[in-house]
């Protein structure tokens, strides 16, 4: 709209391995990035889309006693995990970033959904963020930069609904709260990035089972408030990730 407000849409579409089992996760999204000096604001709604999933259950009824459908009862993980058919949910966002110059920057985040993953959980998360980008001459005339940077997050649940009950909390669980961090760098190139990135989170192995419902996960006597099963999952561990993006908007910087 001018130099200091814009409007964006987006749609994307990812490959999933959820214990559901949805064809794809399909993501739609769209906000409003106004900035003030060096402040710029970030504010939008993210709808992540699950279809085609199906209910994984093993039993009849709840542990609240609450029927369930034919297929849910139909259909068992053999770790004993559940999950609902459509784990679809709404988020809203809200995000800002200092500029102090050339060098440095800052931010902070703020993500809230009122049932995460369709779980009746309310989910909040928070973060902090920092970037260093190197001065332009450190790899001379060559044309790569780099950058550094860094985050921590906190991430806070409420209680889901009967679907996800445990004998001890027939009608729900309080997910457990966690934090989570990652600290990476990065080389560019014109148009492209090669960011390098190291992530973890303080989650337990148990209450990661409760949270996930990882199809994958094992008994390793994981046992927690709200993982009675004593089963164990690895997909909230340390993690290295490597990303290459091409930042098409510029590509008038190949010629």
């Amino acid at each position: 709209m001018t130099k200091d407000l814009q409007l964006y849409v987006g749609l994307s579409g990812e490959s999933i391995s959820f214990t559901n089992r949805p064809a794809a996760e399909i993501d739609i999204y769209g906000g409003i990035r106004p900035t003030f000096g060096a402040f710029a604001f970030d504010f939008g709604v993210w709808g992540y889309l699950y279809p085609g999933g199906t209910c994984f259950y093993g039993a009849a009824a709840d542990f609240s006693g609450k029927p369930l459908s034919a297929e849910c009862a139909a259909n068992a993980v053999p770790n004993g995990n559940v999950m609902k058919k459509d784990v679809s949910f709404l988020e809203v966002y809200g995000k800002v970033n200092y500029t102090v110059n050339e060098s440095w920057q800052f931010g902070l985040n703020e993500y809230y959904s009122p049932s995460f993953l369709n779980s009746g959980a309310w989910g909040n998360y928070a973060s902090i963020t920092g970037k260093y980008t190197a001065p332009s001459t450190l790899f001379g005339s060559s044309g790569i930069g780099m950058y550094v940077s860094g985050e921590f997050g906190r991430q806070w649940f409420g209680t889901t609904d009967s679907f996800y009950g445990v004998p001890a909390s027939p009608f729900g669980i309080h997910y457990a709260d966690y934090n989570t961090w990652n600290i990476g760098v990065g080389l560019t190139y014109k148009v492209f990035t090669l960011d390098l990135r190291y992530s973890d989170t303080n989650l337990s192995k148990g209450n990661c089972n409760a949270f996930t419902g990882d199809y994958t996960a094992k008994f390793d006597g994981s046992f927690t408030l709200i993982n009675p099963t004593g089963v164990g999952s690895n997909w909230c561990g340390a993690a290295g990730i490597v990303r290459l993006s091409a930042d098409l908007t510029a590509v008038t910087s190949l010629k």
